[in-house]
C-alpha cells in the first residue's frame, strides 16, 4: 500500500470576497506542479459563498461534476432545462460530455453556503450531457458508510461515467471501519470534513486527506466525532 498525505494547511486558498476558495488540487489561480491530480480525481475545491451571491453562467465539457452541500443549499440552473435546489445531505451530479453551460447561487441571501466542488475526469468522453441529484439522508445512519455514487446504473446510487465509488458516514470516536476496494486497480481518496482520524500510521484532522493506492483494502480509526468522504477513484 503507498499513500500521499494531503494535509489542510497546504491547500490552495483565493479570496474574492463574495466566495473564498480552498484548493486541493491545481486550480484557477493556484497552481502546484505536484498536486494536479489523484489518479481520475481531478479538482476537490472546498467554497464558501456569501449570501446572495454564486457562480454565474458559465460553460463545462467532458469532466463528471459532483456536487456536496456541507452547510446550507445551492440554486442550480442549466443549459439542459435543469432548475432546483440542492441541500446539505444531498449530492448533485452532472456528466458534462459533449458540453453544457450552468450556474450556482446560494440559495440564502443572508448565510454562507459552503460546499465541496469535485471533478472526475470522464471514463466515456463526449457522452449526452446528463444531470441528478439525491437526497441520501435516510441512508446516512450512525457508524455506517453510505455509498452515493457508483457506476452500476442499477444502484441505489447516482451514477456516474467513470468506474468509481463515494462514500460518506458519521462516526463515533473508537470506531474502526473497514474498507475493501470495489474495483480491482482503484486507489481511495479519504476526506475528513469534520473530525479526526488514524490510517496507516497518519492522523487526518478537519479537511486533511490521504491519498492511497496499491491495495486491496484499508482500515480507518476515527479519534473524534467525524464525517468522513471517501471516493474510489481509477488511477488511471
Amino acid at each position: 500500500m503507498k499513500s500521499i498525505y494531503y494535509p489542510a494547511n497546504e491547500r490552495g486558498h483565493n479570496d474574492i470576497g463574495w466566495l473564498k476558495a480552498n484548493f486541493s488540487f491545481s486550480f484557477g489561480p493556484y497552481y502546484n506542479p505536484e498536486k494536479v491530480h489523484f489518479g481520475a480525481l481531478r479538482v476537490l475545491n472546498d467554497d464558501i459563498i456569501t449570501g446572495g451571491t454564486g457562480f454565474g453562467t458559465h460553460p463545462h465539457d467532458n469532466m463528471e461534476i459532483i456536487t456536496i452541500p456541507i452547510k446550507g443549499a445551492l440554486e442550480h440552473k442549466d443549459s439542459m432545462g435543469s432548475v432546483g435546489v440542492i441541500h446539505s445531505g444531498e449530492v448533485q451530479i452532472m456528466s458534462a460530455g459533449t458540453g453544457i453551460t450552468h450556474s450556482e447561487y446560494n440559495h440564502s441571501k443572508t448565510e454562507d453556503a459552503n460546499t465541496l466542488q469535485i471533478w472526475l475526469f470522464p471514463k466515456e468522453r463526449n457522452i449526452k450531457p446528463r444531470y441528478d441529484q439525491k437526497n441520501f439522508n435516510d441512508l446516512l445512519k450512525p457508524n455506517q458508510l453510505a455509498t452515493l455514487i457508483s457506476p452500476d446504473k442499477d444502484a441505489d446510487t447516482l451514477w456516474i461515467n467513470q468506474d468509481a465509488v463515494f462514500s460518506m458516514g458519521d462516526f463515533e470516536p473508537g470506531q474502526s471501519i473497514n474498507y475493501d476496494i470495489k474495483i480491482p486497480g482503484n486507489g481511495i481518496y479519504i476526506f475528513v470534513i469534520e473530525g479526526a482520524a488514524k490510517i496507516d500510521g497518519h492522523t487526518l484532522n478537519k479537511r486533511d486527506a490521504l491519498g492511497v493506492y496499491d491495495l486491496s483494502s484499508l482500515t480507518i480509526e476515527t479519534e473524534a466525532q467525524s464525517r468522513l468522504l471517501l471516493m474510489e477513484i481509477p488511477m488511471m
